[in-house]
């Protein structure tokens, strides 16, 4: 005799249905509309890094390396703000709801940004573009774990990650032109260059529109109807036949939903899964220090260790972003064929021995900048891999009710940790004038990043290919008899 079922629970296969869908027009809608975050923030990062000469000419804000270096910090500072509170927002009101909030802090903010007047000014309004893209990426991040069938869930999150890159390619082209003083004036090319992110941000509003709340996301808040019929819709679209017509697929248990607190979300962190908690953070902080000192640096290492002039920064920046882009690219598909473990181990290590070599090479005189160019482009080509695979990972390692949330605690705590440190400690080293002194910072971030790769072999998460809710059950799943 089968054991009567407690009334208050309910049954769906919106998961498994989500999970079963072919390729489709929806999905391509959904890495256009959402992926464009990882854009913006590139374009933002390595703006700041190719305005890095013009910014300290005294026709513009006249800001000291320091100054730049801080500036980049306090972008971080923001964006760890932003992916808290809007994290938390994201996980109480919805995906949609903040990916559209959030990107218009980012829009104003920027178009701001491109109308500072001072120093402080500047710094402001930096922050609060950080805040706009830090709740981005928790809104975003969990939007796409949840629409995106867990056979794709790890080529398509890294190279939605990495187009991170794409944008860092764009701020560089960007750059070249609007810093040819024969295209505009130096006084006017850098505010140019911040307002183009904005229009950018404009047109994705826009597309926006179309996509719908994740039915992941309406499941656990008791609105499983509506996310059935969001289901149903995506199928139709994708030419898929209704339940009624085809195989059963599984469902899953939900008790009635009673709201996630904080202590809900500790607990998952700290009691159910202090390792996954321990990896993320390693995994996280490792790749923010490696990339946040290097890029919002790197335009101050070309101008003062090899005379670059500042409007031809963008020509050293653009193979490498492009290098950048391709390692998620060409490397994803085998984070979910041969696992997440041996993947995400192999691109940390690789990246930490090549960064340290590379260091060295630099410190002894050894390369040029075009060879120093080069090298970077192979050294990230692996580290833009595992630094994506850091996303992936905190954002499919825990209950869905708290991913957004704990998605920007990692952010913060990584970004606290490894990312807001490094632009400001680079900043100094260069100001010195010291290859010697900028060793020290290369090594440790190689050494970091081993460190990392030790950490995803002891702790690593078997995720390629399965179901968000086997590797981490929502809070809200009833435990049948």
């Amino acid at each position: 005799m089968t054991p009567p079922t407690p009334a208050a629970v309910t049954f769906t296969d919106v998961p498994a249905r989500l999970d079963a869908l072919p390729w489709s027009r929806f999905h391509w809608l959904v890495v256009a509309a959402l992926g464009v975050t990882w854009i913006l923030d590139g374009l933002e990062v390595t703006m700041v890094g190719s305005l890095a000469g013009v910014l300290g000419d005294q026709r513009t804000l006249a800001l000291t390396p320091e100054q730049i270096g801080w500036a980049g910090s306090i972008y971080l500072i923001g964006a760890v703000t932003g992916a808290l509170f809007f994290g938390r927002l994201t996980d109480i009101l919805g995906r949609k709801r903040l990916f559209t909030v959030t990107l218009a802090v980012y829009l104003l903010a920027t178009l701001a940004t491109g109308l500072s007047w001072n120093f402080a000014s500047f710094v402001v309004f930096r922050a609060l573009t950080g805040a706009g893209i830090g709740g981005e990426g928790a809104a975003m991040n969990s939007a796409i774990q949840e629409l995106i069938p867990a056979r794709h869930r790890g080529r398509v999150d890294l190279t939605i990650n990495g187009s991170y890159w794409v944008g860092a390619a764009l701020a560089a082209v960007g750059a070249i032109v609007l810093l040819n003083p024969r295209v505009l004036p130096v006084q006017l090319g850098w505010r140019f260059a911040f307002i183009g992110g904005a229009a950018l941000a404009l047109i994705v509003i826009y597309a926006r529109r179309y996509l719908p709340e994740s039915p992941r996301w309406l499941m656990t808040h008791g609105r499983i109807a509506e996310a059935e019929r969001v289901v149903a819709q995506i199928e139709q679209a994708a030419g898929v036949a209704a339940p009624a017509g085809r195989e059963p697929l599984a469902a899953i248990a939900l008790k009635a939903r009673v709201p996630t607190g904080l202590a809900q979300v500790a607990r998952s962190l700290i009691v159910k899964y202090p390792t996954r908690t321990l990896l993320g953070v390693t995994l996280m902080a490792t790749q923010a220090f490696c990339y946040n000192a290097i890029f919002f640096t790197y335009g101050l290492i070309l101008t003062r260790f090899y005379a670059v002039p500042a409007q031809d920064e963008g020509w050293f920046l653009l193979p490498f972003a492009i290098g950048n882009f391709l390692g998620p690219l060409v490397l994803g598909p085998l984070f979910d064929s041969l696992g997440r473990k041996p993947m995400i181990s192999s691109t940390y290590a690789l990246a930490g021995v090549l960064l340290a070599a590379t260091g060295w090479l630099f410190a002894h005189g050894a390369l040029s900048a075009v060879e120093l160019t080069a090298a970077w482009t192979v050294v990230f080509f692996f580290a833009s891999a595992a630094a994506s695979a850091a996303y992936l990972t905190v954002g499919e390692s825990f209950p869905l009710e708290t991913r957004a949330m704990v998605i920007g605690i990692f952010y913060a705590f990584g970004t606290a940790i490894g990312g807001i440190a490094g632009p400001a400690l680079f900043g100094a080293q260069i100001a010195t004038g010291s290859a010697a002194n900028l060793l020290v910072g290369y090594l440790i971030g190689g050494a970091l990043m081993i460190l990392a790769a030790c950490a995803e072999l002891a702790f690593g998460v078997n995720a390629a290919r399965r179901p968000l809710e086997e590797i981490a059950p929502p809070l809200s799943q009833a435990d049948m008899p």
